[in-house]
């Protein structure tokens, strides 16, 4: 293990024995607010130092085992003890960087996921409807509950823009990512000559705001207009002016809901998604300064940021930002994105930790 590691290390264990002081003083115990934050810090602490406190007694245990190498009678003991010590210290080592880098307060949230046709035409539409597809089959696979918050439908069944709202275990921390623009390579279905077509979709994945997080609107810089939802639907559903367009004046920012037969059902949800929006707005501005600062390779979510690209001729998705190539795209585009996922994730706790080893040189 890293020196600047066991540093940070031995600070959570410092910080477990001066936490346990603070939450047994009977002004801290009084003062329920302070008591719940000093609990729930002592509860992330303790799980940190409890971890690299069987680090180090691995560590000390594999140190007496190779002591015993040399005694011809406890040599294949120690054989064991050997390797069995080695693979617990390199699995403890990766949790306990894992739980060392800094989190994301919104990963746990629910999300808002848009998907925008962009270049392309008819087939930016049908493609955009192929990733909402994609998001829900994952979604299902996920165990998240997923509905349609809002669409524009386009002539041949694709969509113009979809917005999704999934809920479930941190389901912004597992797409967050996913943010940015995505091109596809295929023939359309609209070719009559063979050829391959390039087009492409912008997604944005936005962390679903909780009451007390979410952005104050003032009602007098909202335009919200009703109308009568369109697309396939049941008896009531297009007899109605259910549907509900809200424009936040000052910035521009439109959000609108039509999947519920309710108009009072549609305009909170579109509330949520305008919050959602307006703070995605703040967020990216800020991510703008600091990328003037830094650059990383993943999570600036700047839709102009070609991320990926679909090769449906070749079978393969390329991820653009961490040079990541698959040949598996037909399973992909099923929803089956653990292997997608999951290598963003391992470079974005990379950077991460490098940020952390530089930090503490």
């Amino acid at each position: 293990m890293k020196d600047f590691l066991r540093q940070q290390l031995d600070r959570y264990a410092q910080r477990l024995d001066e936490l346990d002081f603070l939450l047994s003083r009977e002004d801290i115990m009084s003062d329920m607010g302070q008591y719940r934050t000093l609990s729930r810090e002592h509860a992330d602490v303790t799980q940190v130092a409890g971890r690299y406190k069987r680090f180090r007694q691995r560590e000390a245990e594999l140190a007496d085992a190779r002591e015993m190498l040399s005694d011809p009678d406890m040599a294949d003991m120690a054989q064991e003890e050997i390797a069995s010590a080695t693979d617990e210290l390199s699995q403890l080592e990766g949790e306990l960087q894992r739980l060392l880098l800094p989190r994301d307060p919104d990963d746990a949230r629910n999300a808002f996921l848009e998907v925008r046709a962009g270049t392309g035409g008819d087939e930016s539409a049908l493609f955009a409807a192929d990733l909402a597809r994609m998001y829900t089959r994952y979604a299902e696979r996920a165990g998240w509950r997923c509905e349609i918050v809002s669409a524009s439908e386009s002539e041949l069944g694709g969509y113009k823009e979809v917005v999704l709202r999934l809920e479930g275990d941190s389901v912004y921390g597992a797409l967050k990512f996913e943010s940015g623009g995505h091109r596809v390579q295929r023939v359309p279905a609209t070719e009559t000559q063979g050829r391959i077509h390039t087009s492409a979709c912008t997604v944005a994945v936005l962390p679903e705001p909780d009451e007390a997080q979410a952005v104050q609107i003032n009602p007098a810089d909202l335009r919200i207009d009703t109308y009568r939802a369109s697309g396939a639907g049941g008896q009531h559903i297009n007899k109605t002016d259910s549907a509900v367009r809200i424009t936040h004046l000052p910035t521009g920012i439109v959000a609108e809901c039509q999947d519920d037969r309710s108009q009072h059902r549609n305009k909170a949800k579109a509330l949520q998604v305008l919050s959602a929006r307006i703070q995605e707005k703040d967020r990216s501005e800020r991510a703008a300064k600091d990328a003037a600062l830094r650059k990383g390779l993943i999570g600036s979510g700047d839709r102009s940021d070609r991320i990926r690209t679909y090769n449906f001729p070749q079978g393969r998705l390329t991820d653009h930002r961490i040079n990541l190539t698959l040949y598996k795209l037909s399973f992909i585009m099923e929803g089956e994105l653990t292997d997608v996922l999951g290598a963003l994730q391992a470079a974005h706790e990379a950077e991460q930790l490098a940020e952390l080893e530089v930090g503490a040189a």
